[in-house]
């Protein structure tokens, strides 16, 4: 008869494990690189080109020429603002998808970024807040809002919340928010005038304020985010298994939500509701990574910057005049991974 060590899988050997996280730690400074050079990229091209090294001149060696000044006063803050909220977006997104264990799960389809956008539409249209310090706040409870409602929609009847009944429910949901926003911002000249670009999701126009403003949600929601990875883990195991690793199932759900509160509401508060980014690079990331939280979630935070300053500066280039907003292009980019995750068979059963 087979002993019980027999009958155990063989363990990887630890000098495998430490070159897997080595190799793992490689890709992290190797993204990182990646981003720097995408920060280069995002400065220098735009309507106006400036070659890499009048960008690093610029960057280091201020003249108060005019590069140098469009440098640093218009495209370093929409650049740096990119990073910041395409990591707020890649980490919600992962976060999201491993406490519902869902692989749709997104801020965008589940109806967070609307429930944000929406709050702040009506924080300006009704309310007449106009700077981001006041309406921030109901970002946040905007997002918290549309988290709940989804959930109780996609929980309700036999099943629970599988995750196309989630999916269904964030769409639902967005659709009516969406025509809210509409309505508001129709109903309203002044709010058009100032809405009509953050709607769809843009880093147009954004300066420093607009940084330095949402940057501590982002950065808490990230700590948060980073601090619970290990539990998550454990959490994908299903909750008896969890609790059984000694994991505190009620406490990571909420650290886990308020971090995607945080998240969401600082991101869409800041460039408006950008879509499919947390559907995108969590996936994508994965199959680098696998399941394992404690690198997904690093992972994401490095490649969704790269995903959605990528789109802004194609946007800026495609069109002879003018600029397509970075919301469009992730939508053209994360739409067909929407519809292939859907079609799959074991996510098609409701």
């Amino acid at each position: 008869m087979a002993t019980v060590t027999q009958l155990r899988p063989p363990q990887p050997r630890a000098a495998n494990r430490r070159r897997l996280a080595v190799l793992r730690a490689a890709g992290l400074l190797l993204g990182a690189g990646l981003v720097l050079l995408a920060v280069l990229i995002s400065v220098a091209v735009g309507s106006k080109h400036i070659p890499l090294d009048a960008v690093w001149n610029a960057l280091f060696h201020f003249d108060g020429s005019y590069d140098a000044n469009l440098v640093w006063d218009q495209r370093m803050p929409r650049t740096l603002l990119g990073l910041a909220v395409g990591a707020a977006l890649g980490v919600s997104g992962a976060l999201m998808q491993a406490m519902t264990r869902n692989p749709l799960a997104d801020p965008g389809l589940l109806g967070v970024n609307a429930g944000s956008a929406v709050a702040v539409v009506v924080a300006v249209s009704a309310l007449g807040l106009t700077s981001l310090s006041s309406y921030v706040w109901f970002a946040l409870a905007g997002a918290a809002a549309a988290s709940v409602v989804v959930y109780v929609l996609g929980a309700t009847g036999r099943g629970g919340a599988t995750p196309v009944r989630l999916a269904l429910a964030g769409t639902v949901v967005t659709a009516v928010l969406t025509g809210v926003i509409t309505a508001f911002t129709t109903m309203n000249a002044k709010s058009w005038q100032l809405m009509r670009f953050w709607t769809i999701g843009s880093l147009v126009n954004r300066g420093y304020d607009v940084l330095w403003q949402v940057l501590p949600f982002l950065v808490l929601g990230a700590l948060i985010g980073l601090s619970v990875t290990g539990s998550l883990n454990a959490l994908a195991l299903g909750e008896q298994v969890g609790r059984s690793l000694g994991a505190h199932i009620g406490r990571t759900r909420v650290l886990t939500a308020t971090a995607i509160v945080l998240l969401c509401g600082g991101a869409t508060a800041a460039a408006g509701p950008i879509g499919f980014v947390g559907l995108a690079v969590p996936h994508a990331v994965r199959a680098v990574v696998g399941p394992n939280y404690r690198w997904v979630v690093p992972y994401s935070m490095i490649a969704a910057p790269l995903l959605l300053l990528g789109a802004d500066v194609l946007g800026r280039v495609l069109l002879p005049t003018g600029e397509l907003e970075a919301g469009v292009i992730t939508a053209v980019v994360g739409a067909p991974l929407f519809i292939h995750l859907v079609r799959r068979k074991q996510l098609a059963k409701l």
